[in-house]
């Protein structure tokens, strides 16, 4: 079984359909998938489509799972993969799916301390956040603030930035603080005011500001508290980016997916080792994909939703 997109509608051009896997291609590689993780760009990527040709199309970019069979010529990330071994794969279109065929060189070994959950929600954010950290070139002793901190992209960047040696005031609910303090952030409430709340929260200033909200409110703060334009950043709205000459990242560019495909397996490394965690929010049967889409597209879910087949 897997999940395709039958027109290019949002939802409602899902279907979860029955189909029959090929043998895997020369360089590919099997996998019986064990989770699958969910992302709002597994939605988003269907309102720049047009071409009728591509469909219907496979959905979801990350999975994890167990290795069934092997192309004659594949060549995996990890060398030595045989089957039955656990692997994470990443970028993979399909991964809605109970099995998949998937090109060898996006497959590397599950470290055995990592869940098959974890494994399954690690790339697609961590690729992203080590990205934005290094565009803006974060280094020791910086004052990052971060929107969208309490979210599965926010958690990363925490971890990864106090690595570097960077203190990081990350914007947050109320309800949410506690998923910035976990990993070492220091909550601000967003909302009126947020502004002097930041500047409260760092009396010495801001020299960076990384945006994975979208929000007016965090442009705006961003641009009144980082004088340096090379030091902003967004993931969201590329749109503002270009307005006012600040970053804009996102995978579809041909530099973003270069540097997040280099980094895939010392970001699985960390994790592996226990210095990079994942937070997993819900885990969702695969035939309940839609709900886990309309959960992470409305900012629901505050770590990362996987599915299980």
């Amino acid at each position: 079984m897997r999940w395709v997109a039958t027109k290019f509608d949002g939802l409602d051009s899902l279907e979860f359909q029955s189909f029959e896997l090929p043998e895997p291609a020369a360089d590919e590689i099997t996998i019986r998938v064990a989770a699958a993780g969910v992302n709002p760009i597994d939605l988003k990527i269907l309102g720049r489509l047009s071409d009728p040709s591509l469909l219907p199309r496979p959905v979801g970019y990350e999975l994890s799972g167990v290795v069934e069979a092997i192309g004659s010529d594949a060549r995996p990330a990890t060398p030595g993969l045989k089957v039955g071994d656990e692997v994470v794969a990443f970028r993979t279109p399909g991964g809605y799916a109970t099995r998949i065929n998937v090109p060898a060189k996006d497959v590397f070994a599950k470290p055995p301390t990592l869940s098959f959950d974890e494994a399954a929600g690690l790339l697609l954010v961590a690729t992203t956040a080590a990205e934005m950290l290094d565009k803006v070139g974060v280094k020791e002793g910086d004052t990052v603030l971060l929107h969208g901190a309490s979210g599965a992209i926010g958690a990363i960047v925490l971890q990864l930035a106090a690595r570097l040696g960077a203190t990081v005031i990350g914007t947050t609910s109320a309800r949410n603080a506690e998923n910035v303090s976990r990993f070492g952030g220091i909550p601000v409430e967003y909302g009126e005011g947020l502004a002097d709340r930041v500047r409260a929260a760092a009396p010495d200033g801001v020299t960076v500001a990384l945006d994975a909200a979208g929000t007016d409110e965090a442009i705006q703060t961003s641009l009144e508290l980082v004088s340096d334009r090379n030091r902003i950043l967004t993931i969201v709205v590329q749109a503002e980016a270009e307005k006012h000459g600040f970053h804009h990242v996102g995978g579809s560019n041909p530099d973003s997916a270069a540097f997040r495909d280099a980094h895939r397996a010392e970001l699985i490394e960390l994790a592996g080792s226990g210095e990079l965690q994942v937070p997993i929010s819900h885990t969702i049967p695969l035939e309940e994909a839609k709900f886990a889409l309309d959960l992470v597209a409305h900012g629901s879910a505050s770590g990362k939703v996987v599915l299980h087949p």
